[in-house]
């Protein structure tokens, strides 16, 4: 980024990334415009099929050292800004005859406690009598990634902040002094490596289940999670497959979706499929955010499947450089990352 003092910010992408980058630009006092292309949060946006685990030691199971330490520092920062925001814990079980998952994800996290069926009964009443014994993660939470878009483009508003919603803006015909890319996948027109990962959910009405947290079930496979959206509804998701193509899903991620939902409990065989949901995480070769200074545009992209654990640290870094172009933000392109040991 130039040294120029900066004062006004256009922001282009409206998911959870230029979300959280627009809250963090106008809370430090920038004046920010926001474009996107599509209308206000809805479909088109890869955040809105998100499973809004806010689970960074259950992410330590496969993600970088970053993700944990910064995503565990994402609860706090959504609890203070939208309302809703459940803070009581995850749940990871399997089956008998996959204790050696069980076991296997218990060496690669942290923060949790083995629990015994008795307690798994008391956490999750309608899962009593199916597992012997399962990890309760207490400090993590979740939210409706929905609700939690809408809120954010509601502070925003609060806030003063130009939202341009349904208006396709080119990062570098945007005005401002700075502009930061946040397009997800649709740019890679400008950053070499940006790779997309396809995901596959359903939501589910199941009104003989009740849930209160995430679930996760493992299996060898495809694990599977479950997070309740209330009234009998649910998320279940989701398939990570190396691919760009967002328009279907297949036959395989639909069976294994639904038989392991039905695993966990029988009740979900007689469940409503309400939506499918099918888009593309955009992703690096380390699976890590970046921020990438390119002119007068900075471009954060990168989340993976880590959207809204470590959008708000990418916002926070990224507001950061633009009225600190000398700083040096852990996401900053060419950054020295500490790395998972092992």
């Amino acid at each position: 980024m130039t040294r120029q003092t900066i004062e006004t910010v256009s922001v282009v992408g409206g998911g959870v990334v230029g979300l959280c980058v627009a809250v963090a630009a106008v809370e430090r006092g920038l004046k920010v415009t926001l474009f996107e292309r599509a209308g206000e949060p809805g479909p088109a946006s890869c955040s809105w099929w998100a499973g809004g685990m806010l689970a960074p030691w259950c992410e330590g199971e496969s993600a970088e050292e970053p993700v944990v330490r910064l995503g565990a520092q994402a609860l706090s920062w959504w609890g203070e800004r939208v309302e809703g925001v459940e803070f009581n814990g995850s749940l990871v079980v399997a089956q008998a005859r996959d204790t050696g998952e069980l076991r296997r994800f218990a060496r690669l996290t942290s923060d949790f406690e083995t629990i015994p069926a008795e307690r798994i009964d008391d956490l999750e009443p309608d899962l009593a009598g199916r597992f012997r014994e399962a990890l309760y993660f207490a400090g993590e939470g979740h939210l409706s990634p929905r609700r939690a878009l809408v809120s954010l483009v509601a502070r925003l508003k609060a806030l003063g902040a130009d939202l341009r919603f349904g208006q396709e803006m080119r990062p570098e015909d945007a005005p401002g002094d700075a502009v930061v890319d946040c397009r997800g996948l649709g740019a890679r027109d400008a950053l070499q490596g940006l790779r997309g990962v396809k995901g596959e959910m359903l939501m589910l009405r199941c009104t003989d289940v009740s849930l209160s947290r995430p679930v996760r079930l493992l299996h060898p496979r495809i694990p599977l999670y479950v997070v309740p959206r209330g009234e009998g509804v649910f998320m279940v998701g989701a398939t990570m497959i190396e691919s760009d193509e967002r328009n279907r899903i297949s036959a395989r991620a639909m069976m294994e979706l639904l038989g392991s939902a039905y695993q966990l409990h029988p009740a979900f065989a007689e469940a409503e499929i309400l939506e499918i949901g099918v888009d593309v995480r955009p992703a690096f070769a380390d699976n890590l955010p970046r921020l990438v200074p390119d002119g007068r545009v900075l471009r954060a992209n990168g989340t993976y499947r880590h959207g809204f654990l470590l959008a708000p640290a990418l916002g926070e870094q990224a507001a950061g450089l633009l009225l600190d172009p000398a700083s040096n933000p852990e996401f900053l392109h060419g950054h020295s990352r500490q790395r998972r040991a092992g």
